[in-house]
């Protein structure tokens, strides 16, 4: 309880706004970052990081025209400052408990693929349900750092999710070997796996091993060396490929939902199923979740559905 005591003499020194101007900075690395993600304008957050330095004595930067680091005192400063700032945000959060509404800026990570098809597409129907709320969506699929990237959540495709994130299951990942009618008619389907290395494997590079795809089958697991003519680093080039007629891919039905349905695609050895993977969202362990995260993530389940929408109906899957 002493930091806790601490934190509130501190409090009294001085706004609290400069320490969550002071604790943007240290997180980006940057005045310019910093202005942006508070939507204010660059000299502001300049002025106040200079003030706060100012009423604690202390250089809390190195600045030069190419670069912005912490002095050591400003190492030790800004870990107070994010504690401060997070027993606050509790406070704000147990508070705002009486009132469900979500409110604020909800700064939300997603992966390329699952973030432009299914999550991008559902925030003006989240927004125009929540008035008070503003979101930063990041589409990418780098592995970020919650707590020194400052986001509140991310959703991402995983066989399991990184510790110590706590996720929540949004849906299972169905992946489907597949390639389009015209091209099993030129070079006839596989019956087996080992029927493969006859066909053309265009491989995901970001998916376990390259060359060796994993199956669940009625014998149990296998492994299936592959070799094609592509490799690449993202599902929907991959399935744009397939559509192509290049070749054979696993491709996840939240991209290929729709072309298994139009038959476009066809899926072939249905009854060896790849090892499956989930899209969770995670977030960062607290004792009070914050209710804008709560009420996307509840969004989202209830929008994908327990038998996800883009599975329903897939007719021509076999």
């Amino acid at each position: 309880m002493g930091y806790r005591i601490t934190y509130i003499w501190c409090a009294r020194m001085f706004d609290l706004n400069l320490l969550a101007v002071f604790a943007r900075v240290a997180e980006a690395d940057s005045f310019a970052e910093a202005a942006r993600r508070l939507s204010t304008s660059r000299s502001a957050v300049s002025k106040a990081v200079a003030k706060l330095e100012i009423v604690l004595g202390a250089r809390l930067l190195n600045r030069t025209t190419r670069h912005l680091s912490l002095t050591e005192i400003g190492q030790v400063a800004a870990a107070h400052a994010r504690r401060i700032l997070e027993e606050m945000e509790q406070l704000e959060q147990v508070v705002g408990s009486f009132n469900d509404e979500p409110r604020g800026t909800l700064r939300v990570s997603a992966s390329v693929a699952f973030g432009t098809l299914h999550v991008a597409p559902a925030l003006a129907d989240f927004l125009t349900a929540h008035p008070g709320l503003k979101m930063e969506l990041t589409i990418t699929d780098r592995l970020i750092d919650l707590a020194e990237d400052g986001y509140d959540m991310a959703i991402r495709v995983t066989a399991e999710p990184p510790l110590p994130l706590v996720a929540r299951k949004l849906a299972p990942v169905r992946r489907k070997l597949c390639g389009t009618p015209a091209y099993f008619e030129k070079y006839g389907l596989p019956l087996i796996p080992a029927d493969l290395i006859h066909h053309n494997c265009l491989d995901y590079t970001r998916s376990g091993e390259q060359g060796l795809w994993r199956f669940n089958g009625p014998k149990g697991e296998i492994d299936v060396p592959v070799s094609g003519s592509l490799h690449v680093d993202d599902d929907e080039a991959l399935s744009q490929a397939v559509l192509g007629g290049l070749g054979v891919a696993l491709l996840p039905t939240f991209i290929i939902g729709k072309d298994l349905q139009a038959g476009q695609l066809q899926a072939v050895l249905s009854e060896y199923i790849p090892v499956e993977r989930h899209v969770y969202a995670m977030y960062l362990p607290t004792r009070h979740l914050p209710t804008k995260v709560r009420a996307f993530i509840d969004f989202l389940i209830a929008r994908i559905g327990v038998e996800p929408y883009w599975d329903r109906a897939n007719t021509r899957q076999q």
